[in-house]
């Protein structure tokens, strides 16, 4: 295929100060990052009602709702707001906020931390969600380009900044990248949207391989700089981002050149646009080679556009998000809580959550959030667990978890306590029993099968099996109700996906495993199973396979050394009974209804707006 581009399509630079298209209202607060325009909410407003009356088709409105953060689900006449959190920092007021807009406008009464550190409120009504869009940006908060062919949610590692393996802390500069690019006139309409990363240490925390385009801090001679990766991604053509660049200065604006530079490129590739389901970027770089990429971006930066924009050190120091989180750190206790009695709860809550600072006397606190729900009651609870405890800082994590940062040390048991009271101090985060999902089929239009519920089912079924086992603890289990990848199952160390099984006239949940996957410390991809597993069968094989790898490990082997070992056969082996199909009848009808559902199964998949 030729690799057609649009020539002479206008690239234009961001305009006057204070316009629509160069907004200057940038707070140096968490959750401020994005600047708040209130005209776009008239607009909205006057939009949604040109559809709700008729007079806007509906593939007209979408486009423009999609930037606003508003997404379609599968439940007709509601939305999601996907609300915009950089590098998952949020304030204490924004989570009154947050609590306050999902009693009003969400039916379900939660909110949802997204495996992109979002938060999604979903099922709010079309004539409701302007309303909401008003009440969230008195708090600072946006959902601008939360959706749509844009530069989408730029995440971070939620312990930027107070982890002690860190080069240098990114966040100002994924700050000032999501201030440079959101509103920006080449990232509105490209082939598809755009992930993007921050990591500050090679434990990578904020996976970037698997990012359209992502930074890992370096430093040269005591210059602070940034490895740039190029063209990873999940869905049905998994790839690790490759090295464009080893390093980029940072603080002289070259990192936000390059990245227009490969904006730029990929906003041009016409023969892209064809198939939108497959217009990502790391198509691109897969057809052509990171090499030749790379001299697509060096051509690309010899362009007169470089000349007609303000790219400099100064730049970056008006656009850097610069927030000293330390000068807000609460002062030592007068008194602090300790257990009376049994000690262990808490010392299995530290264990499993708690982690020390680099800055002496200081911990975080990953709350393990399930499912990633929150109800407003938890949300407040949160919000005076920040003022009282952290100093307001906190950041929503890749793992649908929150971070609470600045905790002192002579502070852990009282946050336990406080947490354990809003039902949020189960111990073990990013461990076995902290299984992550995408909404599947409760909301999503491409939804195949109902991963919310196998992730409960499997949730339930991994407590009930009271795993002690250090090295067991460790694996991580991760599902999409679909094969695009919003659960992350490529890179669990157990994956699911959903499809489907056909059996005479009738249609059965079902899922593909993956087995070997990994995001700490560098990413790998999962093997898949020959195995098609109903749906209610799922959580049995996930016991066989751990009990299968606690019998049968050598000394000290952790899981994927031992998957890699056994292979692929072994695991099939293990389940290939639960993979045969049943003759619906009174006493297997439940196979044929999904996780928590009350009704025969059936594949219902609309047309993603992820493409339009």
């Amino acid at each position: 295929m030729e690799l057609t581009v649009t020539e002479n399509k206008e690239q234009r630079g961001k305009g006057r100060v204070g316009t629509l298209d160069n907004p200057e209202t940038y707070e140096n607060v968490p959750g401020h990052i994005i600047p708040i325009i209130e005209r776009e909410f008239d607009d909205f407003d006057n939009e949604a009602e040109s559809f709700l009356s008729g007079r806007k088709e509906e593939l007209e409105f979408i486009p423009f709702r999609l930037r606003q953060g508003v997404y379609g689900q599968r439940q007709s006449d509601v939305q999601m707001i996907r609300v915009k959190l950089p590098f998952g920092g949020v304030s204490p007021e924004q989570m009154d906020t947050f609590a306050s807009v999902v009693e009003k406008y969400a039916p379900l009464v939660k909110g949802h931390i997204t495996t992109r550190q979002n938060i999604q409120i979903h099922h709010v009504p079309l004539p409701d969600a302007e309303k909401l869009l008003r009440e969230i940006a008195e708090a600072g908060l946006s959902s601008r380009e939360g959706c749509g062919n844009t530069v989408r949610n730029v995440t971070g590692d939620p312990w930027a900044g107070v982890a002690g393996d860190e080069i240098f802390d990114p966040t100002p500069y994924a700050g000032a990248y999501v201030r440079y690019f959101v509103r920006h006139p080449t990232t509105q309409l490209m082939p598809r949207k755009i992930k993007t990363a921050f990591s500050g240490s090679d434990e990578d925390r904020a996976i970037t391989g698997i990012h359209d385009i992502a930074f890992l801090s370096r430093e040269r001679d005591g210059v602070k700089g940034f490895e740039i990766r190029v063209g990873g991604g999940t869905a049905i053509m998994p790839r690790i981002a490759p090295t464009l660049f080893e390093f980029v200065e940072a603080d002289n604006g070259d990192y936000l050149k390059v990245s227009e530079a490969v904006l730029r490129i990929f906003d041009r590739q016409d023969w892209l646009r064809a198939n939108r389901a497959r217009a990502r970027i790391k198509v691109l770089v897969d057809k052509i080679g990171i090499d030749a990429f790379r001299d697509q971006v060096e051509e690309e930066l010899e362009g007169d556009w470089v000349g007609e924009r303000d790219f400099g050190a100064e730049l970056v120091e008006r656009l850097s998000f610069v927030d000293d989180e330390e000068s807000r750190a609460p002062a030592p206790p007068a008194a602090a809580a300790s257990p009376n009695g049994d000690r262990s709860q808490f010392e299995r809550f530290l264990a499993g959550n708690v982690q020390a600072q680099r800055q002496e006397g200081f911990s975080t606190v990953e709350v393990k959030v399930t499912r990633g729900d929150l109800t407003p009651e938890q949300f407040r609870g949160l919000a005076q667990i920040m003022r009282e405890f952290c100093g307001g800082n906190a950041r929503s994590t890749v793992q649908q978890n929150f971070v609470l940062r600045w905790v002192r040390d002579g502070s852990l048991y009282d946050v336990w306590q406080r947490l354990s009271a809003l039902g949020l101090g189960e111990a073990g985060a990013r461990e076995i029993t902290d299984v992550v999902s995408c909404p599947g089929t409760d909301s999503c239009k491409l939804g195949i099968t109902s991963s919310m519920g196998l992730n409960r089912a499997i949730k339930e079924r991994v407590d009930a099996m009271q795993i002690d086992d250090e090295l067991t603890k460790r694996i991580h289990i991760k599902m999409s109700g679909c094969p695009n990848g919003c659960g992350q199952h490529h890179i669990g160390t157990i994956g699911f996906y959903g499809a489907s099984l056909k059996i005479g006239d009738r249609q059965m949940p079902a899922y593909i495993p993956h087995i070997g996957g990994r995001y700490e410390g560098g990413v790998a991809f999962g093997k898949r199973l020959k195995s098609r597993l109903p749906a209610k069968r799922v959580p049995a094989a996930v016991e066989r396979w751990v009990r299968l790898y606690e019998a049968e490990r050598a000394e000290g082997e952790e899981f994927n050394a031992f998957a890699e070992r056994v292979g692929t056969e072994r695991f099939e082996a293990e389940v290939k009974d639960l993979t045969m199909p049943v003759d619906f009848s009174l006493e297997t009808m439940q196979e044929f209804i999904d996780w928590q559902r009350a009704t025969p199964y059936e594949v219902i998949r609309g047309e993603g707006e992820c493409a339009i």
